[in-house]
């Protein structure tokens, strides 16, 4: 994805010199998208392989960024512009003389191109999980956006909404409209639209027309039926965060022109700050400078890139190392497992494996059947050497040799590198690595693993993990259950259902359930793993009772390993197993259970951990994500339980929360999140979620996650009302959820440095409070906000400083300043709980504020802020700033805005001309009836 931390593990002086010395184009690669010269290079746009071959679709993507280059460099006044753009296309399609990838995939786009699974239109969206400020995971754009010219309508240009998504996908700014809240009351008493900037004009409709403010705003409610729409000429320069479709929107809202007091998402998540703030203070703008003179950038240069023939090369330390804390066994488990369930079919796999010393033990071979799977796995290494030493770069050297038969180059291909040796020299191949094309993903076994390992990873585009010598934990399977394809295509991959390891005692047993929604069930499988001796006595009963026993697993005595495939589709429900550790010692049980999507329209829950960084520094934390969705709808009200394993110590396990606290920055998206910080010892962590889900609770929200471009109803032009297509809602047709869902996903691996040795200080404050809100009840003011902890998110802070003050830029500027409000009876409640407090703001009812250029101004606003301070005296970052209006009189109504004023005025004036008229029209018809009717009584009497 696009982020990139530059936190990482310590690398040695010849690591480090080796990579200063490479080009910049080696250098580069794995990199992401990167800001050169003012332009952006590496840019990958990637096309989902359920999309039906249109090549329209890629002379539209090539035509919207090439406007978007233009519209982005005149927006940021000459600083930055689209340079070199790969698009991705599918293996689905046909071959068209395509370059082919080298370490590109879907899982790596910083845009994708997909259907939205039945959520609802064609909103482009971003998928924004970190603060104001931080680059965001992915833009969302669906085939019919790019196809279907009449969204323009709604939308504007493509080009102008895809510089409209890169703002928050790069920068981290958010959308500056409010479906939700459309108007305010501002501090001078006025009825406004939330919008920014305010010039932006237009006029209040109701179902039959334009009709004045008041038949649409009654009790400070908005009508249904009714909205405003915006005239499509304007004078207005900005914003491209709030509606990028006028023609005269060129630029983001800055200091002078960005509207503080809408209620949108930009305000609350970047404290009242405007687009163009944020955006300057980003490392794009710090490191670079507007391009002088008048030149206009070149247009961008489009690479059209293809996947071939997927290969995977199994790279093995095979070193005495291997055989501590059977490590060994563990390898032989997980890569008997990957081969037979994971690996997809029609993959070339080969094996290498090293020591001092490189060898390959199995040429190419494709994956057609289940025979070809058991032939790789009588390759895999069957004991360790008795050779100490290792070379990374000698296993290395042999995976590309297997690769390279092929096709003669290791563009694209994978390699799973598992190693638990020390070596020294692994820098010493590093641009081979970075020339190769090929992905490598690393699994680290114990704590003497290569310490710059996951370099290796991070340069080239793979996935890094963790595998404690811990003998009940399954984090070597959980690692190969990870690594897929890349493709993207959810519907050919295997989910994991479960994943489960404890000790057991001597004639004790390890009992649970799994569930087995109606989403999965094609190619199920449980797999049962144990530690010494023969096989536990295993019993699994299906949702209808039916029992399977030891003797219909499959059973390899050599790796110690169990496997029951269950045929067709499963069975949706609860599926019971138990095992009895039969033997007279302790043994090391562990279950895991995948599972394939039983429907190939309808895409099955899935879960993506992962960590914000490849590592941090004590005292600050670790932030841990799972995004859980459906196709593209976030699920709601999850349990989401994260296993943290260290090096030598203890697991921890930590809840996530999407309650938009804290770590987690949007309630109800779909992303979970949580601080980690406790820290028990220096080194590698692995990273476990498991997500389940009660079928008794709502499971789906009613939008899809992340940020969207506004579509427009409609303009005014020249007068007339023109009102566009509605924007498309597609119903979901989802069947009642009967049994829940259970997943589990590996998180990778990170690594932790500076943790103290002994008993660690209270160095954790409170964590910032980001979702305070004020309402004006009456006479008095009701805050609301979510509970922090004495530590982060855990725990119970000691008390509450909150502040309020007329004037936004006195709280913003100086929160130390501002008036202090009284909140000695206000005891805070443990993490996570929400918060009331209601006090009475008599200092602001009267009288006028001094401002800070001296003038003074009557507001009907407040503004308030907050911060938690722990036992310790230890304060939270300031809160995000909530604003209130002030005791509005009883007769007093809010006032009307120019816009709305000059409208009133219009109606009004309409309304009494037409008045005028029907006068005319009534006296006219009489005067001519009186008239017929004298002239008819004439002719009686003269007749």
């Amino acid at each position: 994805m696009i982020h990139r931390d530059n936190v990482g593990p310590v690398c040695s002086l010849k690591f480090v010199a080796l990579l200063v010395a490479l080009s910049p184009e080696l250098l580069f690669l794995g990199a992401g998208v990167q800001l050169r010269d003012n332009g952006y290079d590496g840019l990958l746009v990637a096309i989902n392989p359920q999309v039906s071959e249109d090549q329209n679709l890629i002379a539209n993507i090539k035509e919207m960024i090439t406007e978007a280059s233009s519209y982005l460099f005149n927006a940021t006044k000459r600083r930055v512009f689209f340079r070199n753009i790969k698009i991705l296309i599918p293996a689905t399609w046909k071959a068209n003389n395509y370059s082919k990838i080298k370490q590109e995939s879907y899982e790596k786009a910083n845009v994708i191109v997909t259907d939205w699974y039945g959520a609802r239109g064609n909103d482009p969206s971003t998928l924004q999980y970190r603060g104001c400020g931080k680059e965001g995971k992915f833009i969302h754009l669906t085939p019919d956006f790019l196809l279907n010219d009449d969204l323009t309508a709604g939308y504007g240009s493509r080009g102008r909404v895809f510089v409209h998504e890169w703002a928050h996908l790069r920068w981290g700014v958010f959308d500056e409209y409010n479906s939700e809240k459309p108007f305010y009351i501002n501090g001078q008493n006025q009825v406004k639209v939330t919008r920014c900037s305010s010039d932006i004009t237009g006029i209040f409709v109701c179902e039959k027309g334009p009709c004045p403010q008041e038949n649409c705003i009654i009790s400070k409610l908005f009508k249904e039926g009714c909205m405003f729409i915006y005239n499509s000429t304007q004078n207005a320069t900005a914003s491209i965060m709030f509606m990028q479709s006028l023609s005269s929107v060129v630029e983001f809202c800055n200091a002078s022109t960005h509207n503080q007091e809408a209620p949108n998402l930009q305000n609350q998540m970047c404290s009242l700050r405007s687009a163009w703030d944020v955006i300057a203070d980003s490392d794009d703008f710090n490191h670079s400078l507007p391009l002088q003179g008048a030149e206009l950038p070149p247009p961008p240069v489009f690479s059209l890139i293809q996947a071939g023939d997927r290969t995977v090369c199994l790279v093995l330390d095979v070193s005495s190392k291997m055989a501590e804390a059977d490590r060994l066994l563990q390898l032989q488990q997980a890569a008997e497992f990957y081969l037979m369930q994971i690996v997809e079919i029609h993959t070339f796999v080969g094996i290498a494996s090293f020591n001092s010393k490189g060898e390959i033990r199995a040429q190419l071979h494709q994956v057609n059947n289940d025979e070809d799977r058991k032939l790789l796995i009588s390759y895999l290494p069957a004991t360790a050497s008795a050779d100490a030493e290792t070379s990374v770069c000698a296993g290395l050297k042999k995976g590309f040799e297997v690769v390279e038969k092929l096709n003669g180059k290791a563009f694209g291909s994978v390699m799973i590198l598992v190693t638990s040796g020390d070596d020294e020299r692994t820098a010493d191949c590093l641009p081979t690595v970075l020339s190769s094309g090929s992905t490598i993903h690393t699994i680290a076994l114990g704590s003497s693993a290569v310490k710059n390992l996951e370099e290796v990873s991070r340069l080239t585009g793979g996935l890094k993990f963790f595998v404690p010598d811990n003998p009940s934990s399954s984090s070597m399977i959980d690692a190969f259950s990870r690594i897929s394809s890349g493709t993207g295509d959810i519907f050919q991959q295997h989910i994991q259902l479960e994943s489960t390891g404890e000790n057991v005692k001597a004639q004790h047993q390890l009992k649970s359930t799994v569930t087995v929604d109606s989403s999965v069930g094609n190619d199920t499988t449980f797999l049962v793993t144990w530690q010494t001796s023969g096989p536990p006595e295993i019993v699994l009963y299906d949702p209808s009772g039916r029992k399977y026993h030891t003797d219909d697993f499959i059973t390899n005595l050599a790796f110690r390993t169990a496997r029951l495939w269950i045929p067709g589709t499963a069975k949706p429900g609860l599926w019971t197993y138990t095992l009895n550790n039969t033997h007279h010692s302790l043994q090391a049980l562990k279950v895991t259970v995948t599972s394939r999507t039983s429907c190939s329209a309808v895409p099955p829950a899935a879960v993506e951990a992962f960590v914000e960084g490849d590592s941090t520094r004590f005292p600050h934390p670790m932030m841990i994500y799972a995004i859980v969705r459906k196709g593209f709808y976030p699920i709601l009200n999850a349990t989401v339980t994260a296993t943290i394993e260290p090096e030598t110590a203890d697991p921890v396990t930590l809840e996530l929360f999407d309650d938009g606290a804290g770590a987690d920055v949007i309630k109800n998206d779909g992303i979970y999140s949580r601080y980690f910080f406790s820290f028990a010892v220096n080194g590698r962590y692995s990273l476990k979620v498991h997500v389940s889900h009660s079928p008794s609770v709502s499971a789906q929200a009613h939008s899809a996650a992340g940020s969207h471009a506004m579509y427009v109803p409609g303009y005014i032009t020249n007068g007339n009302i023109q009102m566009n297509a509605p924007s498309k809602s597609v119903g979901r047709s989802e069947k009642e959820q009967k049994w829940g869902f259970s997943r589990v996903s590996s998180g990778g691996a990170f690594s932790v440095l500076g943790v103290p040795a002994g008993p660690q200080p209270d160095v954790f404050p409170p964590c910032k409070i980001i979702d305070l809100e004020a309402v004006k009840v009456e006479e008095e003011v009701t805050l609301s906000w979510t509970a922090p902890g004495d530590d982060f998110d855990q725990g119970q802070a000691n008390s509450y400083e909150i502040r309020i003050s007329k004037s936004l830029q006195n709280i913003q500027d100086d929160f130390n300043s501002a008036i202090l409000v009284n909140t000695t009876k206000l005891n805070p409640q443990q993490a996570g709980t929400k918060e009331i407090f209601t006090f009475s703001p008599e200092l602001f009812t009267t009288g006028p504020e001094q401002q800070p250029n001296g003038e003074t101004q009557k507001s009907h606003r407040i503004y308030v802020a907050m911060r938690a301070i722990d036992r310790n005296s230890l304060k939270s970052a300031v809160s995000n700033i909530a604003q209130a209006s002030l005791l509005i009189p009883p007769n007093s109504a809010p006032v009307l805005a120019r816009d709305d004023l000059i409208l009133k005025g219009v109606l009004t004036a309409v309304g009494f001309i037409g008045v005028i008229c029907l006068t005319i029209v009534v006296t006219h018809c009489t005067l001519n009836r009186k008239k017929r009717a004298d002239k008819k009584k004439n002719e009686t009497k003269l007749l």
